[in-house]
C-alpha cells in the first residue's frame, strides 16, 4: 500500500510540476528541486536530534527492565492487552514499553514518546512471526500512537501564545474533544479489520478509564482558564521528573548497576537513530515535492468548489491545507497552521480550527516511516488505512467543534 501512495506522490508532484509550466508558472521547477535536496538535509537533521533522545530514554528503558518495573506494569495491564492484542504473551515485555508510549503520548512528551514508541515496536517485533509484515497487534499499537489522546497539547497552545492570541488555551475543550474522536475511530476501525470483540470486562473498564480521565481534564481545562496552558506544561514536566526519580531510586533500592545498564540502552537507541533514516529520506522526499509542485494546491482548489454544493459556509477549507498535510508531515502541517493563522488571524475561526487540527491527531505516515522502519517491516497491511481512519475522525470532529464552540 505504501509502495503505491509513495510512487502516486512522486508521480502526481511531477506532473503537477508540467501543468504549472504550460501555464508558464516556471519557478516551480527550483521549488522542486529544492525540495529534492532539503528532503535528505532535513531527515538526517532529524535523525541526529532524534539520537540523543532515543539513547536517553532507551537507557531509562533498560534500567525499569532490569529493576523490574516493566514486569509489574506488565502483569497489570495484561488483561487488558490480551483482549485488544491477543497475539502478546501473557507478561511480555512489550505490554510495558507499550504503556509507556502511549502514557507518554497523553501527556504530550514528545521528545519521551518517540523513543518509547521504537522501544515498543522493537518489543513487539521480538513476537512477530514475519519480520517483514506487521503484524496485528503492531498495527493496533500503531494506530493507537498515531490517534492518541494528548492531554497536555502545549506545543500548539505555546504556538497560539507566540502568534498573539488573546486566549491560548481556549481551543482546549474542543481539542480534547476531537483527539478522543480519533482515538475511538482509530480503535474502532482496528478493531474491526482485525475482528476483535469489543464486550469483554476488560475493554469496557478501560473505555470507562479514558472516559473518566478525558471528562476531568476536560472540567478542569474549563475551570482553569487562562492559566491551563501554564498549568499543563508543569504538571505534565512533574511528572515526567518524577517518573525518572522513581525509576532510578527503584532501580538503587534493587541494587541495579544503573550507569551500565543505562548504557547499554543508550548503545541501542543510537543505531536505532540510524536505521531509521533511510525511511525518514524517503518519505520526507515524495512529501516535499508534493507540496513543492502545487499538487497541494491544486487539491484543495478542487475541493473548495466541489465542497460549495454543499456548503454555504466555507471558511473551514482555508484551513483544510492543515488537515490535508498532518498525515504527511508533522513540520508541515505546522507550517501551514501558522500560513492559515497569518492570512486570518489567531483568534479568527479559521486559525482556532487549524490549531485544533494541528493537536487532535499525529503524523501517521511519519510514524509509520520511524516506527515499521526502526524493526525493517515493509508489509504494513491495514495500517494506513486505520491510521487514515482516525485522522479523518479528528479532521472532521473538529470542524464540527469550531462550529459548536466558536460559530
Amino acid at each position: 500500500m505504501l509502495n503505491l501512495i509513495w510512487a502516486l506522490l512522486v508521480v502526481v508532484s511531477v506532473g503537477a510540476c508540467c501543468v504549472n509550466l504550460l501555464l508558464g508558472n516556471a519557478s516551480v521547477v527550483n521549488s522542486m528541486m529544492d525540495a529534492f535536496f532539503s528532503s535528505a538535509d532535513s531527515a538526517v537533521k532529524i535523525s541526529i536530534g532524534l539520537s540523543g533522545m532515543l539513547c536517553a530514554w532507551l537507557g531509562i528503558c533498560r534500567i525499569m527492565e532490569a529493576s523490574g518495573i516493566t514486569a509489574v506494569i506488565a502483569r497489570l495491564l495484561t488483561p487488558l492487552f490480551r483482549a485488544i492484542m491477543p497475539e502478546i504473551p501473557p507478561g511480555h515485555p512489550a505490554i510495558g514499553s507499550v504503556t509507556m508510549n502511549l502514557s507518554a503520548n497523553m501527556l504530550g512528551l514528545d521528545n519521551a514518546a518517540t523513543p518509547l514508541g521504537i522501544r515498543a515496536m522493537k518489543d513487539l517485533q521480538s513476537i512477530n512471526p514475519d519480520p517483514k509484515v506487521a503484524s496485528n497487534a503492531q498495527i493496533m499499537f500503531l494506530v493507537l500512537n498515531t490517534s492518541s489522546v494528548c492531554l497536555f497539547p502545549v506545543t500548539v497552545f505555546l504556538y497560539r501564545a507566540q502568534l498573539g492570541s488573546a486566549s491560548p488555551a481556549e481551543i482546549f475543550v474542543p481539542l480534547m474533544l476531537a483527539t478522543t474522536a480519533s482515538t475511538v475511530a482509530g480503535f474502532l476501525a482496528t478493531a474491526l479489520v482485525q475482528k476483535i470483540p469489543l464486550l469483554r470486562l476488560p475493554v469496557l473498564l478501560a473505555a470507562g478509564v479514558l472516559i473518566s480521565l478525558v471528562a476531568a481534564v476536560v472540567f478542569w481545562g474549563v475551570t482553569a482558564g487562562p492559566a491551563l496552558s501554564e498549568q499543563s506544561k508543569v504538571m505534565a514536566n512533574c511528572i515526567l521528573t518524577l517518573l525518572i526519580g522513581g525509576v532510578f531510586l527503584i532501580a538503587m533500592i534493587r541494587r541495579v548497576r544503573t550507569f551500565e545498564v543505562f548504557v547499554s540502552g543508550a548503545r541501542e537507541g543510537f543505531s536505532t537513530a540510524l536505521e531509521i533514516l533511510p525511511y525518514l529520506v524517503a518519505m520526507l522526499f515524495a512529501i516535499g515535492l508534493f507540496r513543492a509542485s502545487g499538487a497541494l494546491d491544486l487539491l484543495l482548489d478542487g475541493l473548495r468548489w466541489l465542497l460549495s454544493f454543499f456548503f454555504d459556509d466555507l471558511r473551514f477549507v482555508d484551513s483544510l491545507p492543515v488537515a490535508a498535510v498532518k498525515p504527511l508531515s508533522g513540520s508541515g502541517a505546522r507550517a501551514m497552521m501558522i500560513d492559515v493563522i497569518g492570512a486570518f488571524g489567531v483568534d479568527s475561526f479559521q486559525g482556532r480550527l487549524a490549531a485544533i487540527m494541528q493537536g487532535s491527531t499525529e503524523t501517521t505516515f511519519y510514524v509509520i516511516a520511524v516506527y515499521f522502519g526502526s524493526v525493517g517491516i515493509v508489509k504494513f497491511r491495514h495500517a494506513i488505512g486505520c491510521g487514515l481512519a482516525a485522522d479523518f475522525a479528528a479532521m472532521a470532529a473538529s470542524v464540527g467543534l469550531c462550529y459548536c464552540f466558536f460559530g
